[in-house]
């Protein structure tokens, strides 16, 4: 059935709206209307998976999304119809007829507690949503342990927004011993990025929101580097920061590398980690491209016993954008990475021998326009994956955020965070502005947290409310004191617990000297307030907008004419993108070369005669600012290709520059450049990212597998690569990027994993 026939007979043209339904319910119960199997087998004659796989996405609420997989409805109608279709539709019957199955889905599966399951199997989907909004916690927790993780998606796709929010503001599973999670207390995980992973940005970014009475759920960095001696020394900072305080059982911390990297810090320093972390995904395959395999993460689970547990993040979006889509739709895969949280969480449960302490952060937002572009589906998104956490048991919290190409503002995420706060989440990150000075992303600032807790009476964590009150930010009442929004204060503090007796002045003038280095590195501090304790202090709030506008125009900006004359020797290629709005719309467009470049590389492999193990690759990516600054891209290609010399590496003298790139573009170049060649090749992509953070940087993404790998199409993929991010001249210096590229490339070459 081609895209015309399924809109016009399945999914709810005029004729198809028409049809009867017919009664299929067992002798002596109420007839039951047609649920979506009987009508995909009363429809195509026999069981048709693509049919099923297209209904199923067709009840989701719009998302661009569903759109790229060929799943979203294209009309109010055809929704409708086929949301009818799946609230006659029994759970059971989702249950017997899975999307796709993989090991993951049969492990899930097999995790069930099928006394629970039983006790739902017959109800419509119509019967479940009516449960959920009118029955007490107490029945909704008893069905949980039953419920799949296809089931849980199922239910969220036939529920309003409202009704979304009644279900997400009546569920809590609190982290064990505390209230975090719990009705009526709103966390934050403090998110003190740093775009050299410098520890005192770190530190002094903690202090900040602390400042603020924020930071009660956990202290996560996001690394620049996943090395090892960078992840410790993050970890070492943050570790000193939780035990000076006395904080130790209080708030863990983490650094947010590769779960396998925290694993070789703790076996290298043992006791110098706390919760691990990991991206995690709906499938098998797309887990693959995080390098995580379901067996590895439950070693990973066991080696918790009798410490912190696990942190998870996951997003709509990131599976079909990797490239694994399978047919299914976004909030399916979703609601399946919740459920291996819930797996993991049980497990980590077992290990300890006592209530798991995991969390899962829903990254709702980062991807970009092509999982959804607008400020409604980004709140729609949030209360779906609220409510999939919730009904798999676990506590989970929100990155409410957006990336500068979507079209949503910086007052557009106030109203999506007032919109979600009814809907409870455990948690939202938190940083001294809306702005991430390291991943150039849009978020949720201390002010926010403030301005949410006062307006929708929410709490922090008991423990840390109790911190903060002997901090002195706010008073016995919990009334905010004078040195409420005070990071000198905090750090003040900080120093006496570490027995310096230099007088308060002193003390504070070092502090003040510290801010400022600080913010020349282009990390935010933020000090006082506005008008009321949840605006940001004027100069800030205008100097935040003015970084906005400036990341918006980085989004938009191409290649000009001074820098192709710069680049003058070397060979310019194109992706398939039409133009920069096409590629900002339709990413997979900037992954795939158009045929001129695919001659090109074709030539240029024939010229090379595989003589070379390296080879340059330059892409506009998101920000072509930062590749255009030729202070900074000249010296950076100068010393990395001196190192690689060095290294007694043989590199193609000839850089390739790509406009419209992607990060896969340097993919597809090396397959056609090096497949079948002997040893290991290098493609190094210098590719502009990460445009808001104050800087225009650019990443160099490293992949070296051999010549056999390379020429398997589609094998070399993001689980082989590693990468140096945020290099420009105010932040990671060329000079400080080319030699961690340099070292990086070393250390995979004698890897095998990469090979």
């Amino acid at each position: 059935m081609d895209r015309r026939d399924f809109v016009k007979t399945v999914l709810g043209g005029a004729a198809a709206m028409a049809v009867p339904v017919s009664a299929a319910a067992e002798p002596g119960a109420t007839p039951r209307a047609q649920g979506i199997v009987e009508y995909v087998t009363a429809t195509s004659g026999s069981w048709d998976q693509k049919l099923y796989a297209r209904l199923l996405g067709a009840a989701n609420a719009f998302k661009e999304g569903d759109v790229s997989v060929g799943l979203a409805a294209s009309s109010e109608a055809e929704r409708a119809h086929a949301r009818r279709l799946l609230e006659a539709t029994r759970l059971s019957d989702i249950d017997s007829h899975p999307l796709f199955e993989d090991g993951m889905y049969r492990t899930l599966r097999a995790d069930l507690d099928r006394d629970a399951q039983a006790r739902t199997a017959g109800w419509t989907f119509a019967q479940f949503r009516t449960f959920l909004l009118e029955r007490p916690e107490p029945e909704i927790q008893a069905v949980l342990p039953g419920l799949s993780s296809d089931v849980i998606a199922c239910v969220v796709k036939t529920l309003t927004n409202a009704e979304l929010t009644t279900i997400s503001a009546k569920v809590f599973h609190p982290l064990p011993g505390t209230h975090l999670g719990a009705r009526g207390y709103l966390s934050a995980r403090l998110q003190p990025n740093s775009p050299t992973d410098d520890p005192e940005d770190i530190r002094w970014q903690v202090f900040d929101g602390w400042s603020y009475g924020v930071g009660d759920l956990l202290l996560g960095t996001n690394p620049v580097s996943s090395e090892p001696d960078t992840v410790h020394a993050v970890e070492a900072m943050l570790q000193d920061v939780q035990t000076t305080f006395g904080l130790a059982n209080t708030i863990p911390f983490c650094v947010l590398a590769h779960i396998d990297v925290q694993a070789e810090v703790e076996r290298r320093w043992p006791g110098s980690t706390a919760l691990w972390f990991q991206s995690i995904a709906g499938s098998d395959a797309a887990n693959a491209t995080f390098n995580v395999t379901l067996d590895g993460l439950l070693a990973r689970a066991e080696e918790r016993k009798g410490r912190y547990g696990l942190y998870f993040e996951t997003g709509q979006g990131a599976d079909f954008t990797n490239g694994h889509a399978q047919g299914t739709d976004m909030v399916v895969h979703e609601s399946r990475k919740y459920g291996l949280a819930r797996l993991l969480s049980r497990r980590v449960a077992a290990a300890r021998g006592g209530p798991p302490w995991v969390h899962v952060n829903d990254v709702a937002g980062f991807i970009g326009p092509e999982v959804f572009r607008t400020r409604d589906q980004l709140v729609r998104c949030c209360l779906e994956d609220l409510v999939m956490g919730k009904l798999h048991g676990l506590c989970i919290g929100l990155d409410v955020c957006s990336t500068l190409h979507m079209d949503v503002s910086l007052d557009d995420l106030d109203w999506c965070l007032e919109a979600v706060a009814p809907a409870q989440p455990a948690y939202l990150i938190a940083l001294p502005t809306k702005i991430d000075p390291m991943l150039g992303y849009l978020t949720t600032a201390f002010q926010d947290h403030v301005r949410l807790r006062e307006r929708h009476g929410l709490r922090v964590d008991d423990r840390m409310w109790a911190f903060f009150q002997e901090l002195g930010v706010v008073d016995a009442q919990g009334k905010p004191t004078r040195h409420f929004g005070d990071p000198g204060w905090v750090h003040l503090q900080y120093k006496r617990r570490k027995g310096d007796e230099r007088t308060e002045a002193v003390i504070r003038a070092e502090g003040k000297r510290e801010m400022a280095a600080v913010r020349k590195h282009g990390v935010f501090l933020a000090e006082g307030y506005g008008a009321t304790r949840g605006d940001l202090e004027p100069k800030l709030a205008k100097q935040v907008r003015s970084i906005y506008d400036s990341g918006k125009k980085s989004i938009w900006a191409e290649f000009d004419p001074k820098f192709r004359k710069a680049m003058a020797g070397s060979t310019f290629l194109s992706t398939r993108s039409a133009n920069r709005e096409d590629y900002i719309l339709h990413p997979t467009t900037g992954e795939e070369l158009d045929a001129a470049a695919v001659t090109a590389v074709a030539d240029l492999r024939a010229r090379q005669a595989g003589k070379y193990d390296v080879q340059i690759v330059v892409s506009d990516g998101l920000n072509a600012l930062s590749i255009t600054d030729q202070a900074q891209l000249a010296p950076f290609l100068r010393l990395l290709r001196a190192g690689l010399v060095r290294d007694g590496h043989g590199v193609a003298p000839v850089d390739l520059v790509v406009t419209g790139g992607r990060v896969r573009a340097g993919y597809r170049i090396g397959e056609q450049l090096f497949g079948g060649l002997p040893g290991r090749r290098a493609i190094l992509h210098v590719i502009g990212e990460r445009p808001g953070t104050g800087h225009d940087t650019f990443s160099i993404y490293m992949t070296c597998p051999d010549g056999e790998r390379w020429g398997k199409r589609g094998v070399v993929d993001h689980d082989v690569t590693k990468v140096v991010a945020g290099i420009a001249n105010t932040a990671l210096s060329p000079k400080l990027g080319a030699e961690a590229g340099n070292r990086i490339l070393r250390e995979m070459w004698k890897d095998s994993r990469t090979a």
